[in-house]
């Protein structure tokens, strides 16, 4: 632990440093605490808190909040929500050339991640395959042989990497709640799905908080420097997926995810690529699907400079390594996971892609830095872009239709599967909102005390049970951080019926309560699959429609 808390303060003292923190009071102190082999965690801990507590300077032009609300108030305008006008065929095209194109793209980029550009452009060199027009080859010695099946001409399916396995997580999420998905359901679905030494800096980070029982948004900020690093940005595709045309859905949703485990830029960059996603089905342009990227997160953070400095570079510069150097030369100081100087990397592969997918993956992952993340994201959205018929064989076809993962009860997948799979979550996301609960219905709660808030007591979870005038209503279990809808209300003078989910890890379970109020005593049986168990509730307020 000693070691941990050593490794996590030094990359927190960047990291403050990075939000505008000015941290030379207490540097000297963290310097002597790691250079004494026997400074105690108590010590590093205090050290932590100090840091933690402080707050950017006056001086800091930037302007970064962590809360939805926050973020949307300094939202430049945007189209918010385009008409889609594809047919359903061209939509599941769409959505199936995103899923090969984010796997070809991250195949492309897994053996060399983590490698700058000069040793990227010179192992190509050592070994002929420069200009890169296929897959990096494979030359013993220089690649890891684990790696050796992402290598040209040794691809027989997309192996698994965690830039795959969170959009398999984030479409089991959405497959479960929809619209409603929470930051919480994501949690709840990591930890039943994900295994522990599979994630990575934040996400390793946030896992760790969840088990001891840090929720989102704490999870995303206790003793996490890690927080405005790519991890985010890397889970933002399938959000982008599922709601086409709706770059403002696709951000919320993006945002949901993004705050179990990063802050500020590091849940911008989410936001960012799943509202480019979300436009790209309707907007042919890069340009204009980046400018739309950025009208969903702060106009003034710092993400969006780089965003917009990238965007001007480009159409200055007549080739991908000119911008590459300005890029390199303003942004590079950021570590080589950083959200913000790999989203630069990001646009200047959309640009230089924007009307050939080779092109696109191949400049950017030549750029270095997080390669196969930003080679996966660049391919994604060029994939969403052109469509799935549309993608290059060469790139595609190696894939076998093969995804493999560590998410659990989905190790070996049908590219095609899931990507029917999110088709049809997009079509549920699209669709009309179910009409309001008919007047009558409402009206037969004019004598009842039914509605108000109620506290369950079941002796674990600390249930609130809501219902509004008009029967909606939900079950909040507080320390679970889940909330089921109530429906098939049912009232007959005192006694009162109705169905709720209980939860039970990631199994849903329907529930149905049959009792009576007296005064503000709710009192009953809930009855799930045969089992049956008592249920008394206290009326602690009344609610408005």
């Amino acid at each position: 632990m000693a070691n941990l808390a050593r490794q996590l303060i030094r990359t927190e003292l960047v990291q403050r440093r990075e939000e505008g923190c000015d941290t030379s009071s207490i540097e000297p102190r963290i310097a002597a605490a790691l250079a004494d082999d026997d400074s105690s965690e108590a010590l590093f801990d205090t050290l932590y808190d100090e840091l933690d507590a402080l707050q950017p300077a006056a001086s800091f032009p930037f302007e970064e909040p962590s809360a939805l609300d926050a973020i949307q108030a300094l939202r430049p305008d945007g189209p918010r929500r385009m008409a889609l006008d594809l047919s359903s065929n061209a939509i599941r095209d769409r959505i199936h050339g995103a899923w090969l194109g984010r796997a070809a793209g991250c195949s492309l980029g897994k053996p060399v991640e983590g490698w700058p550009r000069k040793r990227i452009d010179a192992y190509l060199e050592s070994t002929d395959a420069l200009p890169l027009d296929d897959y990096i080859p494979f030359k013993e010695g220089a690649i890891s042989p684990r790696l050796k099946t992402s290598t040209r001409g040794n691809i027989e399916c997309m192996a698994r990497d965690d830039d795959m396995d969170y959009p398999i997580l984030g479409l089991l999420t959405l497959e479960a709640k929809g619209a409603e998905l929470t930051a919480r359901n994501m949690a709840n679905t990591w930890l039943g799905r994900m295994p522990f030494h599979f994630v990575y800096t934040a996400e390793s980070a946030a896992y760790r908080n969840f088990v001891n029982g840090r929720w989102p948004p704490e999870s995303a900020e206790w003793r996490n420097p890690y927080r405005e690093w790519i991890g985010a940005q890397i889970r933002a595709d399938v959000f982008g997926w599922v709601a086409p045309g709706w770059p403002e859905k696709a951000a919320e949703l993006a945002y949901r995810d993004a705050s179990i485990s990063h802050v500020k830029n590091g849940i911008y960059g989410e936001m960012f690529v799943a509202a480019m996603l979300a436009a790209t089905f309707v907007v042919s342009d890069i340009d204009e699907i980046v400018r739309i990227g950025l009208t969903e997160i702060p106009a003034r953070c710092r993400l969006a400079e780089a965003v917009r400095d990238t965007l001007a570079w480009c159409q200055e510069g007549s080739n991908w390594e000119a911008v590459w150097d300005r890029i390199h030369e303003k942004y590079g100081h950021y570590h080589g996971v950083h959200t913000i100087n790999n989203a630069a990397l990001v646009v200047m592969g959309l640009a230089f892609g924007a009307e050939d997918y080779e092109a696109g993956i191949v400049a950017t992952v030549r750029g270095g830095w997080d390669t196969d993340c930003n080679g996966a994201t660049v391919g994604s959205i060029l994939g969403a872009k052109f469509g799935a018929a549309a993608l290059p064989q060469k790139w595609t076809g190696v894939l076998g239709d093969r995804l493999l993962s560590c998410v659990r009860d989905c190790n070996d997948n049908r590219i095609s599967e899931l990507s029917e799979r999110t088709y049809r979550v997009a079509m549920d996301m699209l669709a009309p909102p179910a009409p309001e609960p008919a007047k009558a219905a409402a009206a037969a709660t004019t004598n009842s005390k039914l509605p108000g808030r109620w506290k369950l007591n079941l002796g674990w979870g600390e249930p609130m049970l809501t219902v509004r005038p008009d029967l909606s209503g939900e079950v909040e279990f507080k320390a679970f951080g889940e909330v089921s809808k109530i429906r098939d209300v049912r009232i007959d003078a005192d006694r009162v019926r109705f169905v709720f989910i209980m939860y039970k890890g990631e199994t849903e379970v329907d529930v149905e309560f049959d009792g009576r109020i007296a005064g503000d005593r709710l009192s009953g049986e809930c009855t799930s699959g045969g089992f049956e168990f008592e249920v008394t509730a206290e009326r602690k307020g009344d609610v408005k429609t």
